[in-house]
C-alpha cells in the first residue's frame, strides 16, 4: 500500500461568507485571485482583512477562495495567544464551540461570534488516493516526518473526496517545528 505523500505549511488566512464579504469589501464585491492553491478550486486572493482580538489585532490576513457557506479564520497557536483567544482546534468547517474576534475590511467589520480557530492537521486524498493509501474519509492516522528534527504526528484527520488533490496540510508552526518545507515527503505510519 501506498504511504508516501507531500506535506504544505498553511499560514494564517481567511475563509469568507459572502455576507460577511459584503460587509468588509462593498455589495456585490468579487474577489481578485492572485495565486491557486494546491487543491482544485482553491486559490489566495488579493484582498486581506485585519483580525481583532480582545488582547492584540494581526493585520493583512490573507483572504482565500471561493466563497465558503460560512467565514472561517485559520490560525496558528501563537496566533491565537496574540489576539487573545483559547486555541482551539478544530477541523475545517466545525466552528462550534471557536471564539470569535472583529474582522476589519475596507468597507466594514464583522463581529464573528465563532470561526476562529486552529486547524486541526489533516491529509486531503483523492478517492483514488484513498484506495491506494487504504484509508477512507474519517481515518485519523499518524505521520512521520523525515530529517535532523523529524517528528511524528499524532491524530491526522485524513479526508478523501472526488475534489482533494493528495496532500499533508499542517499550519506553519507545526511545520517549522518539524524542520518541514512545501514539497517535502511525509509517511503514513502503518
Amino acid at each position: 500500500m501506498e504511504s508516501k505523500l507531500p506535506i504544505a505549511l498553511s499560514n494564517r488566512h481567511i475563509h469568507l461568507g459572502q455576507e460577511d464579504l459584503n460587509t468588509l469589501f462593498g455589495e456585490g464585491y468579487q474577489l481578485t485571485r492572485t495565486k491557486d492553491l494546491s487543491q482544485p478550486g482553491q486559490y489566495a486572493c488579493e484582498e486581506k482583512v485585519d483580525i481583532v482580538g480582545p488582547k492584540r489585532t494581526i493585520k493583512g490576513v490573507r483572504v482565500l477562495g471561493p466563497i465558503r457557506s460560512r467565514t472561517q479564520v485559520e490560525i496558528s497557536v501563537s496566533d491565537a495567544f496574540t489576539l487573545g483567544v483559547p486555541p482551539v482546534v478544530k477541523n475545517s468547517g466545525d466552528v462550534e464551540g471557536t471564539p470569535g474576534a472583529k474582522i476589519i475590511g475596507p468597507k466594514g467589520e464583522v463581529d464573528l461570534k465563532d470561526g476562529v480557530m486552529v486547524a486541526a492537521r489533516h491529509i486531503h486524498m483523492h478517492t483514488t488516493d484513498g484506495e491506494k493509501f487504504g484509508v477512507k474519509d474519517g481515518d485519523i492516522v499518524r505521520v512521520k516526518t523525515e530529517g535532523i528534527r523529524g517528528v511524528i504526528f499524532e491524530n491526522v484527520l485524513v479526508r478523501v473526496g472526488e475534489k482533494f488533490a493528495l496532500e499533508m496540510h499542517v499550519d506553519i508552526e507545526e511545520g517549522n517545528g518539524a524542520g518541514a518545507k512545501n514539497g517535502d515527503i511525509v509517511e503514513i505510519i502503518r
